[in-house]
């Protein structure tokens, strides 16, 4: 197992509850010791993670350090999110990198989510677990894992 600095939690934002399944078991298989917690929207994605990095009664909330988002969502979309995320205080975007994790194939969404400068990277879906290794290696600093 590999395991990097600030990076204890990935967080999935996508509103169908089978691709969170799917997408979490590829962040399991990545086999770099993150807790996974999808959200299927917007609004609780942004509540969690004001309340991430605290202490929940005896529980400590790990903060993600890597956001997978979804674009298109009733309601409120990815884009939504991304505007919603800029207005936060840094503290709760400290350490963390957004991916656009997609089904568009619109040259504007990826145009669009590259000249976000939170949005570190654009992918398509499926999410594999090479790709969450290479985005940990990009992005974290790794860590020496004992045994």
């Amino acid at each position: 197992m590999k395991k990097f600095k600030n990076l204890d939690c990935v967080l999935l934002v996508d509103d169908d509850r089978f691709i969170n399944l799917a997408q979490s078991k590829a962040v399991e298989r990545a086999d770099i010791g993150v807790n996974v917690k999808a959200i299927t929207n917007v609004e609780e994605a942004l509540a969690f993670l004001t309340v991430s990095g605290d202490y929940e009664g005896t529980h400590h909330i790990p903060r993600p350090g890597i956001i997978f988002l979804d674009i298109n969502m009733p309601g409120l979309t990815g884009w939504d999110f991304m505007e919603l995320y800029h207005k936060l205080d840094k503290a709760y975007k400290a350490k963390v990198i957004v991916v656009m994790l997609t089904t568009s194939l619109n040259p504007d969404d990826h145009q669009r989510a590259l000249s976000d400068n939170a949005i570190v990277d654009f992918l398509h879906k499926p999410l594999r677990p090479d790709m969450v290794v290479k985005l940990a290696e990009r992005y974290f600093e790794a860590e020496e894992v004992e045994g």
